[in-house]
């Protein structure tokens, strides 16, 4: 991930660096009005397994 991008939107919302590295992702999220990722469940987790299945290696 570049970090390029969010560093130069914290300095124009007038956060400095050194603040900036300080934040943590949900404060971050606040401030720049991102919402939130949805939590991975277990059903989730669940239909990923199912729909993406592990396969055998072949020998």
């Amino acid at each position: 991930m570049s970090w390029a991008a969010p560093l130069r939107l914290a300095l124009r919302l007038g956060i400095a660096p050194e603040a900036f590295w300080r934040l943590s992702l949900v404060e971050w999220r606040l401030l720049t009005e991102t919402p939130p990722q949805p939590v991975l469940t277990r059903s989730g987790l669940t239909a990923l397994i199912a729909r993406y299945p592990d396969e055998e290696a072949c020998s």
